[in-house]
């Protein structure tokens, strides 16, 4: 038993926690393992969706609202989905960001809550109410080297804020993101993307350099992530932006 616990402690110590699956710890908000297609797209083992970025730019706020997608939970296995709104990641090795997951616990076992991260450091889930179906807005800003991460039930009118101290951290891009998270023991491995079927987000902008525009704004790139598996397979895939430029949705395709 002591040996055991020596191993869970050792695997705390080493990875950020979001909630745990024996032994290992299930991470929320990795940064992304990307391949620059061109033309605006890229491919990732790990996220879909979009992100913006520009040499040069600093972000210091990014925001956006998503309907929490409800889960399909035919396997005993377990699988994740996330849903969130971040400022960097991209292009950097740091991600601050908050968030919901909608998660099969088993077969016909859904789950859903919210959480922030400030990778690498741990991820925290959040005493907020979740259920599919709700409105979810959050927003991440920065003043100094003080981050503040809010997220709302406008459903429920529940809402969470917290404040982090981080310095050095990159502020080089903004995403908003659906991600297959990622079960740590000795590595980290990402694990099968829950179906959620489709998440809409909406009322995507992000402020860069003292100015705030959507994702399609002239003043910065954007790139729409497909994920894919290893083999190419496409996970998960996003629409085009809507005509404002702040709205899209991702579609589930494979676990």
């Amino acid at each position: 038993m002591r040996r055991v616990l020596v191993v869970i402690t050792l695997v705390v110590a080493l990875f950020p926690i979001a909630v745990t699956a024996g032994s290992a710890a299930v991470v929320h908000g990795r940064p992304a393992v990307v391949r620059h297609l061109g033309n605006g797209a890229a491919a990732s083992t790990n996220w879909s969706g979009y992100a913006a970025f520009a040499s040069g730019t600093t972000f210091t706020d990014v925001k956006g609202s998503w309907l929490v997608p409800a889960v399909t939970c035919p396997s005993r296995k377990a699988q994740y989905s996330s849903f969130w709104v971040g400022i960097d990641g991209y292009n950097s090795s740091s991600v601050e960001q908050t968030g919901t997951d909608s998660d099969c616990a088993g077969k016909n076992r859904a789950s859903y809550y919210a959480w922030y991260e400030m990778y690498p450091a741990a991820s925290v889930q959040i005493s907020l109410a979740v259920h599919p179906g709700d409105t979810m807005s959050a927003e991440v800003s920065r003043s100094g080297n003080t981050y503040t991460l809010v997220i709302t039930n406008v459903t429920t009118g529940g809402s969470f804020t917290t404040t982090k101290t981080q310095s050095g951290l990159a502020d080089s891009s903004a995403e908003w993101v659906a991600e297959a998270p990622s079960l740590c023991r000795a590595s980290c491995q990402i694990q099968p993307l829950a179906d959620f079927g489709t998440v809409n987000f909406s009322g995507s902008f992000a402020t860069g350099n003292g100015h705030t525009g959507s994702i399609s704004d002239g003043a910065w790139t954007n790139d729409s992530i497909t994920m894919v598996t290893n083999g190419g397979t496409v996970k998960a895939q996003p629409s085009a932006l809507g005509s404002n430029g702040s709205a899209f949705s991702v579609v589930w395709q494979h676990s």
